[in-house]
């Protein structure tokens, strides 16, 4: 059975800035190019059952920059939906709740076209890609790649562990690096994580 593979996209601004992004759809910065062609020969090394990415722009110019052919949208690859707080930066939140935590808390909605997600609504979403994932890992020899966002790469990879969605603030993940999932003994484990080459 191969690996999964998980690849967040280069930089935005907004990711820069640490602003909250989700259906807004920045494009990569220059440094963002930069470090999506830089995973090229990092990724260039494995065989792909399933090459997946987010419906966003980031994600899918990610992929092509770091040469990954072949791929396919995955609509729940999706990043978190921010609700009312798109754009706006946890310190920002602070000023007014001090105490918020999106692991915990979720987001107030934002009208009709942002209605943000409760941590169990995108782990929900993490599961489907991961019975995907898993179907094609068990009918390959083959990796799976995903290309997509921060905040739910690592609510995936709390899943992938049996752990919570909220458990996904464990992981932090940086712009333009790799993770890797595998299996130990059977069992989920993390191979490695923010991976550049």
């Amino acid at each position: 059975m191969g690996d999964l593979l998980l690849v967040r996209h280069g930089e935005t601004e907004w990711s820069a800035s640490g602003q909250h992004t989700s259906f807004t759809d920045l494009p990569l910065t220059q440094r963002g190019e930069e470090q999506a062609k830089s995973l090229a020969p990092l990724l260039a090394r494995r065989t792909y059952a399933l090459a997946l990415t987010s419906p966003l722009a980031r994600a899918v110019r990610t992929a092509e920059l770091a040469g990954l052919t072949g791929t396919a949208v995955e609509p729940n690859l999706h990043e978190w939906n921010y609700g009312a707080y798109e754009g706006i930066t946890t310190v920002e939140i602070h000023r007014t709740r001090p105490h918020w935590d999106l692991w915990l808390h979720g987001v107030p909605p934002g009208g009709e076209a942002r209605p943000g997600e409760s941590p169990a609504e995108v782990g929900e979403r993490a599961d489907r890609v991961l019975a995907r994932v898993d179907a094609a890992l068990q009918n390959s020899t083959g990796d799976v790649i995903l290309v997509a966002h921060g905040h739910f790469l690592r609510v995936l990879t709390a899943r992938r562990l049996g752990l919570s969605p909220a458990e996904g603030r464990l992981f932090q993940l940086a712009t333009g690096t790799v993770g890797r999932l595998s299996t130990e003994h059977g069992h989920p484990v993390i191979a490695e994580w923010n991976t550049r080459p």
